[in-house]
């Protein structure tokens, strides 16, 4: 492969249409219920902020239905 490949002849890839998938928020929570929620994802042995997603994710979709 390195035989292919000139690093000389490289140019940087520019993508201006390409978006990120998610979107930064930001949101107020009481310390009580972050350290709870930390807590449970440690449980599941997972980000806090990927349990909050799926929890919200699981909410919406479970609202749409009814």
């Amino acid at each position: 492969m390195s035989q292919c490949l000139h690093w000389s002849q490289a140019k940087p890839a520019s993508f201006p249409k390409l978006k990120p998938s998610t979107k930064t928020i930001s949101l107020r929570l009481p310390e009580t219920l972050l350290d709870r929620i930390k807590i449970e994802a440690n449980k599941r042995d997972m980000p806090y902020q990927s349990l909050i997603k799926a929890w919200l994710a699981d909410d919406v979709n479970d609202s749409r239905r009814t």
